[in-house]
């Protein structure tokens, strides 16, 4: 079976199972999913929900990207899939979910772990958090900034 890639950025919630699908391949001897998922609280102050937004085309070509240095890196990666969620989330929803299937699990584990971290670097996707006390904060999950305002 051949390279397979998919990705995704959605206003409809993600789903677990489809994207363990989408990754599994009778070559892979492990398939590594990483869901991000909206909690309740930011360094322990409460959280109400969040909003996310996203330059698409280059988000989905970081996406790309992404892909193209696991398969450099991790030549007998045969898997990687990339959906990411925009709108507002409430508490416990996925935001994100990345999946990697690779025949041996090191790989597998280590090209994911790249992958997350890469995306929330690079892509240009930004959450608003919006706060029990009526404060929001916009954090730009790429290039790490954030922006504070007083709603």
């Amino acid at each position: 079976m051949s390279f397979l890639t998919d990705f995704k950025i959605t206003f409809a919630p993600l789903s677990v199972s489809e994207v363990y699908q989408l990754a599994d391949n009778a070559s892979n001897g492990a398939i590594v999913l990483m869901s991000g998922t909206v909690r309740n609280q930011t360094e322990g102050k409460p959280v109400k929900y969040l909003e996310y937004q996203a330059y698409e085309p280059m988000a989905i070509k970081i996406f790309q990207d992404i892909s193209d240095s696991i398969k450099e890196k991790w030549q007998d990666t045969n898997t990687i899939i990339i959906h990411h969620r925009i709108g507002k989330l409430k508490i416990g929803e996925i935001s994100v979910l990345v999946a990697v299937g690779c025949p041996h699990r090191g790989d597998a584990f280590n090209a994911c772990g790249y992958a997350i971290d890469t995306l929330k670097h690079n892509a240009p996707i930004w959450k608003k958090e919006h706060f029990e006390d009526g404060f929001s904060s916009w954090v730009s999950i790429g290039m790490c900034e954030e922006l504070r305002d007083g709603n």
